[in-house]
């Protein structure tokens, strides 16, 4: 699997929000006061708040060709509407003008970004998948009881899950790089085996314990294996989903794991 085209990047950004908001505008009028329990600060309106304030000030970023970094308080229109029964049709709305801009531009253009690339190219891929993973917070605020992500239907298409992953990794990576690999307790480290259960050739070898940072496409033997479905493991390893219950299998040493689930943050 590589990266998706720029189009289709667009292309996600409107159909996963379109989406969120579907399952918002679906669940009742209570919808949007309701805990997520993936971002307890938030209840599903301050999620989407966010996610269309994100989407505004990436916008900005594209439209005005930004090649230094933009307060979000300067976005006109980015803290939304003030009656929430109008929040989803924003976001939604947000979508598509960050699309519409994001394929004017197309993905070369360079714009200021925080990360490794600054192009608009980048923009399009963070914000398909900023999206994607706060569906499923979303897809939290509104589950009954322990039930699943899958029980309100979240799985990501597997090119867009399997991307979102190998991004993910690669933001681990500019972290590490610019603030050093945190330390593990004595006795913590070594390699650690990613497999989707349900996708061909969606693995991952990611070392732990070093000074730096490394991680491949690989199917290969490690101190500790976990097995699950493509859209979980990348739920678990955004911290949206705990790995247990019986969509994972994990094999080996699970101290590492944790460590790799408690360290790879980016806040």
């Amino acid at each position: 699997m590589t990266l998706l085209s720029h189009g289709r990047y667009c292309d996600e950004i409107i159909g996963q929000a379109d989406a969120l908001c579907a399952l918002l505008d679906g669940a009742g009028p209570s919808a949007l006061g309701r805990r997520v329990p993936t971002c307890p600060d938030w209840d599903a309106g301050q999620l989407v708040r966010h996610v269309g304030e994100v989407l505004c000030w990436v916008r900005h970023i594209v439209e005005e060709r930004a090649r230094e970094d933009v307060s979000v308080h300067d976005v006109p229109g980015a803290q939304g509407p003030e009656d929430p029964r109008e929040l989803t049709a924003w976001l939604a709305r947000s979508a598509r003008l960050v699309a519409g801009a994001l394929r004017e531009a197309g993905p070369d253009v360079p714009v200021w970004s925080w990360a490794w690339e600054a192009t608009t190219g980048f923009w399009a891929r963070r914000m398909c998948h900023e999206v994607a993973v706060h569906r499923a917070d979303a897809v939290s605020s509104q589950r009954v009881g322990d039930a699943p992500p899958g029980a309100y239907g979240y799985r990501l298409d597997p090119a867009v899950a399997a991307d979102a992953l190998d991004e993910w990794l690669r933001i681990v990576e500019f972290a590490v790089a610019a603030e050093g690999a945190p330390r593990p307790p004595a006795g913590v480290g070594g390699t650690l085996h990613l497999h989707a259960t349900d996708v061909a050739d969606a693995e991952w070898l990611i070392e732990i314990g070093g000074q730096d940072f490394r991680w491949r496409r690989a199917h290969e033997r490690a101190d500790t294996a976990v097995r699950a479905p493509l859209t979980a493991l990348l739920l678990a390893s955004v911290r949206r989903l705990p790995v247990q219950g019986p969509e994972f299998v994990v094999i080996g040493d699970r101290p590492l794991l944790d460590f790799w689930l408690d360290t790879a943050r980016f806040d």
